[in-house]
């Protein structure tokens, strides 16, 4: 099974929790090799998460996100050999709401298109900020 768009459930339990926080998501991406659109339009899959990266951009931009690490996935040293991930990135938004804002912006609505045609799977993981960076525990 793979996993594009959040389940209802996650995404009101996202919204249930605290709004007015810094978050952090982890993301993981698995591109297909071509992405079909709606109208049966077919471009590389790096192409159309490039096309999402330019449409949307503007929006993350504007609600305050970055991107504050960006990675190249080369092993998978725990975890299933099968999970295999074209890009992984961490954004960062300022708080919970500005990704909301986001993700309901009619702009970036239009622009989703292209990673929903674009990602075979994905996780993307909320992560709140904690001050002790000492220590794994």
């Amino acid at each position: 099974m793979s996993h594009i768009d959040p389940e209802r459930a996650a995404f009101e339990a996202f919204k249930s929790l605290p709004r007015d926080v810094p978050v952090n998501m982890l993301n993981l991406i698995r591109l297909k090799d071509t992405a079909i659109y709606e109208d049966g339009t077919a471009v590389n899959g790096a192409e159309a998460y490039a096309a999402y990266g330019r449409e949307s951009g503007p929006i993350f931009k504007r609600v305050g996100g970055k991107i504050i690490w960006r990675g190249e996935p080369k092993l998978m040293l725990i975890g299933p050999e099968s999970e295999k991930w074209d890009l992984s990135f961490v954004a960062y938004y300022p708080t919970a709401a500005a990704f909301l804002e986001m993700v309901t912006d009619p702009d970036y609505r239009i622009a989703v298109k292209h990673r929903q045609a674009a990602v075979a799977d994905s996780r993307l993981l909320r992560c709140h900020e904690q001050d002790n960076l000492e220590g794994f525990g």
